[in-house]
């Protein structure tokens, strides 16, 4: 079996991963997202993922290196993970308002054979709307700063959904079917 790394602190990706029986090591990368939208918000994401990915993948001897990244774009505003629980506080309040989508570009880079493969998935996302009493009881229970649009579809927060159109794992992080079509492609059959 090859080395597979995650180049992510995400508990939620390493979660998915360990899901799917991937057997890997954590290498966090050292590069800080773009968030400003100049073209296509997929273009953004992928490119975060791949500078991530070839960060991780220059400090390792071999293997195949996986990063992603996810924002939530609503309108032509990008929302990645609050800065403050009032900046959390003002986007669970704004994504409860309107539909969002949800992007997650993703970048395998298999270091043996030097090639890299790039993808990125987009899910749409309908909340209920929230009272600021049903966001304040949730932050208590739930930290929103470590997530992307402030909430966490795989646990409490996804009795805020309404309903979603496209990959549920992209919501969490990852696309799962996505990534494993890229893992065949660099040689690493999930099943």
């Amino acid at each position: 079996m090859r080395k597979i790394i995650l180049a992510s602190a995400s508990k939620a990706r390493r979660r998915l991963l360990e899901q799917i029986g991937l057997k890997f090591k954590v290498a966090t990368s050292r590069i800080k997202e773009d968030r400003r939208l100049r073209g296509a918000c997929s273009d953004l994401v992928v490119s975060n993922a791949l500078k991530k990915a070839r960060d991780v993948a220059r400090r390792q001897a071999c293997g195949i290196v996986i990063a992603a990244d996810t924002v939530v774009l609503v309108g032509k505003k990008i929302i990645g993970k609050p800065e403050s629980i009032k900046d959390a506080f003002r986007t669970l309040k704004l994504l409860s308002k309107s539909p969002q989508w949800v992007y997650s570009g993703i970048a395998v880079i298999d270091i043996d054979r030097g090639k890299a493969y790039t993808e990125h998935e987009k899910t749409k996302i309908w909340m209920y709307p929230l009272t600021d009493a049903e966001i304040r009881r949730y932050f208590r229970k739930v930290s929103p700063l470590d997530k992307a649009g402030s909430f966490d579809i795989q646990g409490m927060g996804g009795i805020f959904i309404d309903r979603i159109e496209g990959c549920f794992y992209n919501v969490v992080g990852l696309p799962l079917a996505k990534l494993a079509r890229m893992l065949k492609k660099a040689g690493v059959d999930i099943f």
